[in-house]
């Protein structure tokens, strides 16, 4: 079932708004030539066109989003996969030797759940790449200064914000080990494989207890 809010997101989209932001562009560009690849959160295929692969996957709850991969991937071979929002993805287990979520989990409301079925799909050794919208002290001092709202929007379809220090707890809580996590022009960037996370001797957790969500409806 598609998700109807990202539908409407998405409508108010233009269909064509231009090239993704270049430093995304080239992150996704070098991340190499791989066998099996999953665009998850794909949106309308931008960055989808810049993963190399012989066999792509894009997959999103937003069934306008997918029509417009759809088009932008003419010519090319990819599978699309609409999802249904808060379940566990309907792929099988170890297919994909990398899988993208570019500008996703910042979306996301379960983050623990998203997480663990991308290690479900990876391959042993496989990689995830990751962009999400950058916070940190800087993003503080300017809601201190400013003020909190002109930060969070409460009608943002942002819901989840992420530091270095909070993605790469979150990455080794599920299991991921850290290849490289850096801040780029507002962004986190950051790959991370599959592995056990904290370190090869502590166990891996598959889905750690949920914490206490505040403000949920």
């Amino acid at each position: 079932m598609a998700s109807r809010y990202d539908d409407e997101l998405w409508e108010l989209i233009p269909g064509e708004p231009g090239p993704p932001p270049d430093h995304l562009r080239r992150f996704v560009s070098a991340l190499g030539r791989v066998e099996h690849a999953l665009d998850l959160g794909c949106g309308d295929g931008r960055l989808t066109l810049e993963l190399d692969a012989a066999a792509l996957t894009a997959a999103d709850v937003s069934r306008v989003a997918l029509e417009r991969t759809r088009e932008r991937l003419t010519g090319r071979s990819a599978e699309l996969i609409e999802l249904e929002p808060d379940a566990p993805l309907p792929l099988p287990d170890s297919i994909y030797d990398l899988v993208l979520c570019a500008e996703t989990i910042e979306h996301v409301r379960d983050v623990q759940l998203l997480f663990s079925e991308t290690r479900r799909v990876l391959r042993p050794g496989g990689r995830v790449a990751i962009t999400t919208p950058a916070q940190g002290r800087v993003t503080a001092l300017k809601a201190l200064v400013r003020g909190f709202e002109s930060r969070f929007d409460p009608l943002s379809p942002h819901l989840r914000f992420f530091t270095p220090r909070s993605l790469s707890g979150v990455l080794g809580d599920m299991g991921f080990a850290i290849e490289s996590l850096r801040r780029e022009r507002g962004s986190l960037v950051a790959i991370a494989h599959t592995g056990t996370g904290r370190s090869d001797s502590s166990p891996v957790r598959e889905k750690p207890p949920l914490r206490p969500r505040q403000g949920t409806i």
